[in-house]
Parts: C-alpha cells; sequence; structure tokens
C-alpha cells in the first residue's frame, strides 16, 4: 500500500466517527496543553532568573582573591575555617606578579587585570559639594574589557581622568547647609573636573592633604552592583596614594594584589578556568557558577512540571487504546474483507496504527494552541502584577514570566502522536492477526 493511500485511508475512517475521535481526542488536548502550559513556565521562570543573573554581572569574568579564611586538610581539600588549632592554619598564597603571568597561561584566559581600593581617608569636591565613596584602581586602560558601559562618555581610562558609576552623585551633598534649607539635587558630574581630596595625620594628629583634580571622562550605565557606587582610576595612581598615606612602600610581590579579575574567552569555560585557580589556593568566583546552579534548579522544575502533564497525557492513553479496541469489534467483518481482497498483516497494523497516532496528532494539535494561548494569557498577567509589585518594592520589572521556546510545541506535538500510536499498538496487533475466514463470519 502506497503512502499517500494509506494516509488518505486512515484520515478518512477518522472522518466517519468524528464524535468518537474528538471526545477521545479531548483527554489528549488536556494533557498536551497542560505540558506547554506548565514547562512554559518553568522555562518563563528561568529565563526571568538568568536574565536578572545577565544584569548583574558578565559572565566571563572570575573575581580572584587569596584564600583567605581558608584551612587545608590532608587530601589536599580546603574550605571555610572552623574553629581549628593554629598548627593547621596555612598562610594565603599571594597573588603577584609571577601567579598573575601563571593565571594568563591557563588556556581560555583572555585577561588579567588586577586592582585595588584607596586605602586612605579621602572626601571628593565638585563646586560647594562634598562626597564620600569607594574609589577603586584597576590595571585597565579600558572599563569595558571588565563587562561596563558607559551611558555617557567613554569608559576608556586616561591620565588625569576617572569614570565614575551612576550613583556616585547622590552621595553629594552641601556641608554648609543651614536646617531647613533644601538639599542641593545630585550634580551633573560628566565632563566636569571634581577634587580628590586625600587625608593622612602624623603622630602629633596633624593632618596632612594632597589635592587632585580630575575630569569625569564618563558615567557608568547602571548594574546593580558595586560599580554604580564607585569611582574607578588607574591603579598607580591609587597605588601611589596608598603610599603616600601609610608611608610604606608597596611591593606587590611581597604583598600581593587584594583582588584580581580574570576574564575568560567563553562564559562555559568560566567554571572549569575557576575550579584551576581554586586547585592553585585562590577563591575563584564566577557568575557563571549561580548561573548554573540555577540551570540545574529550573530544569528539575521542567521535569517535574512535564511529568504532572504527561499523567494527564497517559489517561488520554488509555481513553485511545478502549476507543481503537471497540473500532476493532465494530469493524471485525471489514477487517475480514481488507485482508481476504489482498491486505496483509503489516497494512491491517499500519492503518490501526495510523488512525491511534492520528487521533494523539489531532488532539496534540488542539493541545499546542491552546496551551500556546493560555502560555501567553498567564504571561500577560503575571508580567502586570509583578510590575505592580517591583514599582512598590523599587526593583526593575520582569521581561518575562511564562516562556514558550520553539522547541516546547514540536516536542510536545510529537511525544503525544507518538502516546497515540503506542496507545493503539494492541488493538493494532489483535487486528492484524486476525483470521480472514472468522473475521467474515463475526456478527
Amino acid at each position: 500500500m502506497k503512502f499517500l493511500d494509506l494516509i488518505r485511508l486512515i484520515f478518512g475512517n477518522l472522518g466517519r466517527r468524528k464524535a468518537r475521535v474528538a471526545l477521545t481526542a479531548i483527554g489528549v488536548v488536556i494533557g498536551t496543553a497542560a505540558v506547554v502550559i506548565l514547562v512554559s513556565l518553568a522555562v518563563g521562570l528561568q529565563k526571568s532568573a538568568t536574565d536578572q543573573l545577565y544584569g548583574i554581572g558578565d559572565l566571563t569574568l572570575i573575581d580572584v582573591m587569596p584564600a583567605y579564611g581558608m584551612f587545608y586538610g590532608g587530601g589536599g581539600g580546603y574550605g571555610m575555617a572552623p574553629a581549628v588549632s593554629s598548627d593547621q592554619l596555612q598562610e594565603p598564597a599571594l597573588i603577584t606578579n609571577p601567579v598573575l603571568e601563571q593565571f594568563r597561561a591557563i588556556p581560555g584566559v583572555q585577561s588579567v587585570i588586577p586592582r585595588d581600593y584607596l586605602n586612605a581617608a579621602a572626601v571628593i569636591s565638585y563646586r560647594k559639594l562634598e562626597g564620600g565613596v569607594g574609589i577603586i584602581g584597576i590595571d585597565t586602560d579600558d572599563l569595558a574589557n571588565i563587562g561596563l558601559e558607559a551611558s555617557e562618555g567613554t569608559t576608556v581610562l586616561s591620565r588625569g581622568s576617572v569614570i565614575i558609576g551612576v550613583m556616585t552623585p547622590n552621595n553629594f551633598y552641601d556641608p554648609r547647609l543651614r536646617p531647613g534649607q533644601e538639599p542641593p539635587p545630585p550634580p551633573d558630574l560628566y565632563n566636569e573636573q571634581i577634587q580628590l581630596v586625600v587625608m593622612k595625620w602624623d603622630q602629633q594628629g596633624n593632618v596632612t592633604q594632597k589635592n587632585i583634580s580630575l575630569r569625569v571622562a564618563g558615567v557608568l550605565s547602571e548594574t546593580g552592583g558595586e560599580a554604580d557606587y564607585s569611582i574607578y582610576m588607574p591603579l598607580e595612581l591609587v597605588r601611589s596614594l596608598n603610599e603616600w598615606s601609610n608611608g610604606i612602600r608597596i611591593n606587590y610581590n611581597k604583598t600581593g594584589y587584594n583582588q584580581v579579575i580574570v576574564k575568560v574567552e567563553d562564559p562555559n569555560l568560566a567554571l572549569d578556568i575557576a575550579d584551576q585557580i581554586t586547585e592553585m589556593g585562590f577563591q575563584a568566583i564566577t557568575p557563571q557558577a549561580y548561573l548554573e546552579s540555577i540551570n540545574g534548579y529550573f530544569l528539575v522544575l521542567q521535569i517535574i512540571f512535564g511529568g504532572v502533564g504527561t499523567i494527564a497525557l497517559l489517561v488520554a492513553a488509555i481513553g485511545i487504546a478502549n476507543t481503537m479496541a471497540m473500532s476493532i469489534l465494530e469493524r471485525t467483518r471489514e477487517i475480514g474483507l481488507m485482508k481476504a481482497v489482498g491486505a496483509t498483516n503489516r497494512d491491517v497494523l499500519s492503518i490501526f496504527l495510523g488512525e491511534a497516532a492520528g487521533i494523539g496528532f489531532i488532539g496534540g494539535a488542539g493541545g499546542v494552541i491552546i496551551g500556546w494561548l493560555a502560555a501567553q494569557g498567564i504571561n500577560v498577567l503575571a508580567i502586570i502584577y509583578l510590575a505592580g509589585q517591583a514599582s512598590e518594592q523599587g526593583g526593575p520589572p520582569p521581561s518575562v514570566a511564562v516562556y514558550t521556546p520553539v522547541w516546547l510545541p514540536v516536542f510536545a506535538l510529537i511525544f503525544a502522536t507518538i502516546i497515540g500510536m503506542l496507545s493503539g499498538l494492541y488493538p493494532a496487533l489483535r487486528a492484524a492477526t486476525m483470521i480472514p475466514v472468522q473475521a467474515l463470519k463475526y456478527e
């Protein structure tokens, strides 16, 4: 029997029993729709969570620090130090310049960027305003290398310039403001000259100040992290100010860097490279680790939600098997006639398996359409509700709550068709193995 003739015969037989096929397919529609809606909900929650994580940090970055507070056991492992005796403690490995070269030699590492904080009393002044902010020195000429973007100006650091976070102007105040006066609005610092005043005290309590004039070359886009409230300047300037304030010359080969940013070529390499750095005796933290944990959690959630919908499909499968069994009893003489005129067991098996798969396909198509429409409706309602919650709490609104990936409707339709075909397997085998003479005599 030709394939097109088989398809025509299958849908012709289904068309003769429209009511029965429709009632049987309703169970498949409900099961398929449940799979699409529940899995879309799980995927939407995962997408929302990962989108927020992408906004928090660049997934190609690894923060590396000395392993302070770590202890080393006989097996070479390490962890946060519990109450242990002093002989179990080990001095943390220092991140020196030779260590930086070791980091750069790791396959997949794109760049290694040391950074340090200004460890001195300092005030930023602009006209009549003053402010206190965290000052970070970084050994790169472009903050884009650590995943930062500029909302105004540039991310390129040059001599005599700084890059500020978007929230930095909010820290400025008027020290001469009298009670009852309205505080001034945050200043627009882009392309303005600001004064960095660094102070130190001698043993007699006398204060010495160093004033440095700096131009604000750029304002960073909001990240939701430390960068929003920080001022970035070249590492060498911060190093010289720390030396001046503390009166001690800094040798990073002896004291080590407090923190280093390792940028990898591919986010998928971040976890493996972080593990290699950890094995060298350092702390390595990457947002990719949080992303992997989130993906693992939501994968389990997708399986659970999909399993709930699959139960409904299995219940529908029983209905398909029952419908096909009753169909065989009603069409016994027809089966005998087909076999008498030359239909083989394979032809009969194909017809009844095709009818069962057709019921699954029809129900699956209806379930996919209803499930997709329902998912879109739930998504709109959920976004409206969550946006209201976010505005009250001051957080960013979610971009998506329920998301249907392209593969899900295709998978659901194929799965429903396969379920239908498997449900009709036993009745189809019974029909294929009937003896023509006995089938023709059946009343």
